[in-house]
C-alpha cells in the first residue's frame, strides 16, 4: 500500500507527471516514514502510475455514461481516486479495505458528499450489504486480484455480479508467469507478501463468473497511459511484447454484467 502510494507522490513532482496526484504528494509529506523502504523511485514509479491513470480513464468513461451510479473501489489502500475523479452528486462512492487501512484513510482524507469508507476484508461477504445496489455499479480492483486465491477471487466477482443488477468489473491481473516470477518484484518481496491467483486470458473470467461479458483486455504496453513514457520504457515494452507470456504478464481487464 505504501509503495504504490509513494509512487504517486513522486510522480506528482515530475516535470511531466503521468497521474498528477497532488493528494498523494501532500499526504506523503505528513507521514513520518522511511519511504526508501518501499524500493520505489522516480525511475520505477511509472509501473504504478500508468496503471492508475489507465483505470482512472476507464472509470471516467463509465461515469460519463452512468452519472447516477455506485462505485466500489476494492482494496483501495490510500489511493485518492475518489478525489482525483471528483464524481458528480449522483455517484455514491465506497472505498473498501481492512479496518486499519480504513481508519488511516479517515484520518488523512477529508469527508465529502456521497463518499463512504467501509472497514472490511474484500473477501468478507458482509460488506456488500452496506453498499447501495439499485443503480449501475462499477467495481474497481487495482493491484488486488493477484493477492487473492483463485477461489476467493472468483467468489468475490460472482457475489458482485449477483448483488448488483448491472455495471462493470475493472481490474488488473498477472498471468502464470507473473505469479511465478514474483520473487523478482522488489515491492512484493520487501513487503513479505505472496501472490496467488494467475489469470491468463479473459476466458478464465468469462468461464468462471456467469453473467459477465468482455469489454476490453489489454497489455499495459497498449494503454494510452504507457505510450507517453520515455523512449527506454517503450523500447523495453517492444522487446517484451514479442513473447505473449511477457506481453501479458500484467493485464487490464474490463467486463460488463
Amino acid at each position: 500500500m505504501l509503495a504504490t502510494f509513494y509512487a504517486k507522490a513522486l510522480d506528482a513532482d515530475l516535470p511531466k507527471p503521468i497521474l498528477g496526484d497532488r493528494w498523494a504528494k501532500e499526504i506523503v509529506d505528513r507521514i513520518d516514514y522511511d519511504w526508501s523502504k518501499t524500493s520505489i523511485t522516480k525511475t520505477n514509479s511509472p509501473s504504478v502510475t500508468t496503471r492508475s491513470a489507465h483505470f482512472d480513464t476507464w472509470a471516467r468513461q463509465f461515469l460519463a455514461v452512468n452519472p447516477e451510479a455506485t462505485v466500489v473501489h476494492l482494496g483501495c489502500g490510500l489511493d485518492a481516486r475518489a478525489f482525483r475523479l471528483d464524481p458528480g452528486p449522483g455517484v455514491e462512492w465506497y472505498d473498501v479495505d481492512y479496518p486499519d487501512v480504513a481508519d488511516l484513510r479517515r484520518k488523512l482524507f477529508p469527508a465529502r458528499g456521497n463518499y463512504h469508507v467501509i472497514s472490511a476484508s474484500v473477501t468478507d461477504p458482509a460488506w456488500l450489504t452496506e453498499v447501495r445496489s439499485d443503480r449501475p455499479t462499477l467495481m474497481i480492483a487495482e493491484g488486488l486480484t493477484m493477492y487473492l486465491t483463485e477461489s476467493d477471487g472468483v467468489a468475490l466477482l460472482r457475489r458482485i455480479v449477483e448483488r448488483f443488477g448491472s455495471g462493470e468489473l475493472q481490474f488488473d491481473a498477472f498471468n502464470r508467469l507473473g505469479i511465478k516470477s514474483q520473487w523478482m518484484n522488489a515491492v512484493v518481496r520487501r513487503s513479505g507478501s505472496t501472490l496467488y491467483w494467475a489469470i491468463n486470458r479473459p476466458d478464465d473470467i468469462v468461464g468462471a463468473v456467469p453473467g459477465v461479458r468482455l469489454l476490453a483486455w489489454e497489455s499495459p504496453f497498449d494503454s494510452a497511459s504507457f505510450r507517453g513514457l520515455a523512449w527506454f520504457y517503450r523500447a523495453m515494452a517492444g522487446v517484451m511484447s514479442v513473447a505473449p507470456p511477457l506481453r501479458y504478464m500484467a493485464q487490464y481487464h474490463r467486463y460488463a454484467f
